[in-house]
């Protein structure tokens, strides 16, 4: 499992249709949220192509990768 750092740009593996997200979409890290017992979480904020905020998502540490050059 990854642990990502803040202000890291994260890859979105799933989805988030509510929020029109979608796998593949590239968010960066805000937050990260320990909770005992469970999975790691992090708020995760995307931008639009002028920088403006479109969403801000917490979502598991499995729901998202780091970026990769291919």
């Amino acid at each position: 499992m990854e642990n990502f750092k803040p202000y890291q740009d994260v890859v979105l593996l799933h989805d988030i249709p509510e929020e029109d997200l979608y796998a593949g979409d590239v968010g960066t890290v805000v937050e990260r949220h320990d909770v005992p017992g469970r999975e790691t979480g992090y708020s995760v904020e995307s931008f639009d192509m002028l920088g403006n905020t479109v969403a801000v998502v917490t979502l598991a540490a499995s729901a998202l990768r780091l970026p990769h050059s291919h």
